[in-house]
């Protein structure tokens, strides 16, 4: 398993001990995702260390969040060449060898603005809801070669961008989503692992919800 990061070496590293001590092997790679050299050379190394990618999930993202009249156009830039352009050069760098496999498992975390949208994220939206156009384009494109395309939409889970919320905030938010809680990343993870299996091989083309009913 190849674990990609840009800024956070040391959260990558301790994902890698968690995934040795698990019994698998792991390296961590840095790049940049919306610099499509940097991922050249980051595809490079994961197959010289492992083969082909076969199972490959778009995690990367970023936000800048102001309303639209303040939205520098950097900030609009930045977010959607990350989370919009950086799912595209994986997935262009990933799919050769999934087509000569003739397997494969892309997962795009997209998110649930993407669906519904969300004030002061013009760009984030944005950039979220083309993965899902994405997602379904290639999802089509791929599906004879067994290969299957699919996007997980979390709502507000529990991570470093949500604890930073002052509690008011915290509290609205929670009056939007109907199980009353904010999510967590093992039942992200959980989402992946389910579309990432042999026995998800009829799954292609979906954005599963993962917001505890907020998109709903």
């Amino acid at each position: 398993m190849v674990v990609n990061y840009n800024s956070h070496a040391e959260d990558a590293e301790s994902v890698v001990t968690e995934i040795r001590k698990a019994g698998g092997t792991a390296i961590a790679l840095k790049a940049d995702v919306a610099r499509r050299d940097e991922l050249e050379t980051m595809f490079e190394a994961a197959e010289e260390a492992h083969g082909p990618v076969e199972i490959l999930i778009n995690n990367a993202g970023i936000i800048r969040d102001t309303l639209l009249i303040r939205m520098k156009d950097d900030d609009w830039d930045a977010v959607v060449d990350t989370n919009l352009k950086g799912t595209y050069y994986c997935c262009k760098l990933a799919v050769p060898g999934m087509l000569k496999k003739r397997w494969g498992r892309i997962i795009n975390i997209s998110s649930v603005v993407g669906l519904r949208g969300n004030v002061g994220q013009a760009n984030y939206s944005a950039s979220k809801g083309a993965i899902h156009s994405l997602t379904y384009t290639l999802a089509k494109e791929l599906a004879t070669r067994n290969i299957t395309v699919n996007a997980i939409a979390p709502g507000y889970i529990e991570t470093a961008t949500v604890d930073v919320l002052s509690q008011q905030l915290k509290d609205k938010i929670l009056t939007w989503v109907p199980m009353g809680r904010f999510g967590t990343p093992d039942e992200v993870a959980a989402a992946a692992a389910f579309l990432a299996r042999e026995e998800a091989r009829y799954v292609t083309g979906i954005v599963m919800r993962v917001d505890g009913g907020m998109a709903i």
